[in-house]
């Protein structure tokens, strides 16, 4: 059967002071009306039910993302002990998914893509979901609209075929994050796409490579499997995680993976990593500037993101600047540094200030 897994672990320290590390950025509502992750898991119906949605998460909010989607089984909820990137955390879900459904062929998805196009989205899947079937793992590549640095990029080599209407390409080489003048041949080449972070595969062709790459890893997690449900399976979860790497997927096994498949799609996709990937999808007046709530006042002020809570905003003669206010920090920022939140995140946890993470 056809599965997904929304993998909704990571802290977003990027959208600081908004989302903390009780309240992360998968489950606030930053583009529309719902959370990222309300958005994420409805937006896949009606092609892969809710009972058949896994999330992989950690304890301190699962209890969030099960109220806001009370759809989803509470026994489809994977629980990681700590966050190690999202490597050993795929690798623990596809054990859980496997255990439950050998046949499982799983979409991995991350709860914090804004994608407008739902159903070029749908068929993207379905094809995804067939090339699988030939135990390809498939990745969903975005044509590149500049040449950014921020992105992974995947080169396509040769052709495989066409499912649904879409070209499919074998996956050639992946590159993370490269440097401009790369980047920038990149976008040229035309062969080359954005890496979406979006995985199809069946979870036996997935713990296939984890054996093949990570080799300690996956014993671990084999013998962690006949446990699951069981009165032993916390132990042996704190045996698998002692020993689990720090490894995004990329580069755990997808780099490495002996056949990749690459589905070049428009599905108007952004990951929303920073206030500036924000500022790009929402809406936006005539001077490019994204005023959120209605206690907003803006004057001679252009490019410029700002969130209100519940006092006036005002901001005047000012250009490329994030402004977010919440009860108990303000944030003032050019736009240029805020890849770099993360400095202020790091000095608050030096200065024991856990009220503000």
């Amino acid at each position: 059967m056809y599965h997904a897994l929304i993998m909704a672990g990571g802290s977003g320290t990027r959208l600081w002071p908004l989302s903390r590390k009780d309240r992360p950025k998968q489950s606030l509502a930053l583009v529309e009306a719902r959370t990222m992750f309300q958005v994420t898991a409805y937006r896949l119906q009606p092609l892969i039910p809710l009972e058949r949605v896994h999330v992989v998460t950690n304890a301190s909010v699962a209890s969030i993302f099960r109220s806001q989607v009370p759809e989803i089984p509470e026994a489809n909820y994977i629980i990681e002990p700590s966050m190690k990137d999202n490597g050993p955390a795929v690798g623990l879900a596809l054990t859980h998914i496997a255990h439950a459904d050998p046949d499982a062929t799983v979409a991995i998805l991350t709860a914090d893509h804004h994608i407008g196009k739902t159903p070029e989205f749908h068929r993207a899947l379905r094809a995804a979901y067939e090339v699988a079937q030939d135990d390809y793992i498939v990745t969903l590549g975005i044509t590149p609209t500049h040449a950014a640095t921020s992105f992974g990029y995947i080169e396509r080599g040769d052709a495989i075929g066409v499912h649904q209407g879409l070209e499919v390409f074998r996956a050639q080489r992946f590159t993370e994050k490269p440097r401009q003048e790369v980047a920038q041949a990149y976008l040229a080449s035309g062969r080359h796409f954005w890496n979406s972070g979006m995985f199809i595969m069946k979870c036996r062709v997935g713990l296939h490579e984890f054996r093949r790459q990570q080799p300690e890893f996956a014993a671990a997690l084999a013998q962690l499997e006949p446990t699951i449900g069981g009165p032993d399976y916390a132990d042996a979860l704190q045996a698998a995680w002692a020993i689990a790497p720090k490894k995004s997927i990329d580069y755990a096994i997808m780099e490495g993976a002996e056949r990749v498949a690459v589905i070049p799609v428009d599905i108007d996709w952004s990951d929303i990593g920073s206030w500036a990937s924000l500022l790009d999808i929402l809406p936006k007046d005539a001077q490019g500037n994204a005023l959120c709530g209605n206690q907003v006042l803006a004057i001679e002020t252009s490019n410029t993101l700002v969130r209100a809570g519940d006092r006036l905003v005002a901001v005047m003669g000012l250009k490329d600047t994030v402004i977010v206010d919440t009860p108990d920090a303000l944030l003032v920022c050019s736009l240029e540094r805020v890849a770099d939140l993360k400095q202020i995140v790091e000095q608050l946890r030096q200065a024991q200030r856990d009220d503000l993470l």
